[in-house]
């Protein structure tokens, strides 16, 4: 832990040097809440490091090859507010390192997927806040990032955005591990309409499938949002979840609500009723509040995620709690 900070320093120094003699930046955010957290069986209050935002510090680049074309690179570090703690893995948000023209961007290394880009597009909550669409991604559900990959964005053509990625599994024998995703995007005026699909090549008796379906649309102050996504595992139970969403910005204050909707094919249900609302103090700092509840059929145990911590019932008698939670944070980027 100690050696990523190290590294974390090392990189922070080197690029303030080098941002005098080229496009090289720090950035990142800082996010802390205090917040109550209850699964239902437990519960308690805590510090948590990113409810709106995940905490990180980045390092971008940019390098003119002449011609329109562009050298690329971006590695960005997840961190702990709380305790001062950086993830396990230093540059485990993002780490690639690419060329960007005008037939689009192609990056290797660790990268979004596909339905990734969808998924935060589609949100009201842009990926924050307790009952985030985040809760879809992980444990068997769901792929966010993709590690040895290479990845293809292109340009905007009338509106239209397409991606495709391709991770690399690096297994010798056996099913090989390797994803392929695809993903399309429209945007026209305030209407977003996007979809994403990936196969995941995990066991040898058949890929795992995963597809997402969003839209939103804005008008003045009023914006909605909303998703669909499946993910038809092999080795666990069909998942699907629902979100819909709508917010209201007045000046420095905005509201928003999202609905969520989680199933599993064995017949577990969850329903899920978010609530979260930011105050602008600046361009770059901001003070939030969100609550969130959860109400789990009498096979459900699903949980409520935020940008930087999750909870949810486990464990003897969990089937059937309703956790709950709510916070209030303060928000920083550079």
């Amino acid at each position: 832990m100690q050696k990523n900070m190290l590294a974390i320093a090392v990189l922070a120094s080197l690029s303030l040097v080098a941002s005098a003699q080229s496009s090289v930046v720090v950035y990142g955010v800082v996010d802390a809440s205090v917040a109550k957290e209850d699964t239902g069986l437990i519960s308690r209050t805590i510090m948590a490091s990113g409810n709106q935002s995940a905490s990180r510090v980045g390092f971008r680049g940019v390098e003119d090859l002449g011609n329109g074309l562009k050298g690329i690179f971006n590695l960005e570090a997840g961190l702990a507010v709380d305790t001062g703690a950086a993830d396990s893995v230093l540059f485990g948000r993002r780490a690639v390192v690419g060329l960007q023209g005008s037939f689009g961007t192609v990056t290797l290394g660790r990268e979004y997927t596909p339905i990734a880009d969808v998924a935060k597009a589609s949100d009201i909550f842009d990926q924050g806040f307790y009952g985030t669409n985040l809760s879809s991604f992980g444990g068997g559900k769901l792929t966010r990032r993709i590690s040895n990959s290479v990845n293809y964005r292109s340009a905007s053509m009338s509106g239209f955005k397409f991606g495709a990625s391709y991770g690399l599994g690096e297994i010798a024998t056996g099913p090989s591990q390797n994803l392929a995703g695809v993903s399309a995007e429209y945007t026209i005026g305030g209407l977003y309409l996007g979809a994403g699909y990936h196969t995941f090549e995990r066991i040898a008796a058949g890929d795992d499938k995963e597809m997402i379906l969003g839209a939103g649309y804005k008008i003045g102050k009023f914006e909605v949002r909303g998703n669909y996504m499946n993910a038809d595992i092999k080795l666990g139970a069909e998942y699907e979840q629902t979100n819909l969403g709508a917010s209201y910005t007045m000046d420095a204050n905005k509201f928003m609500f999202n609905y969520t909707r989680n199933e599993l094919s064995t017949g577990a249900k969850g329903t899920g009723l978010s609530f979260a609302y930011s105050y602008t103090l600046s361009k770059r700092t901001n003070v939030y509040a969100a609550a969130s509840k959860m109400s789990n059929n009498n096979l459900g145990t699903f949980g409520i995620f935020s940008a930087g911590s999750n909870f949810a019932p486990t464990g003897a008698g969990a089937a059937g709690k309703d956790p709950m939670g709510y916070t209030i944070g303060l928000r920083h980027s550079f």
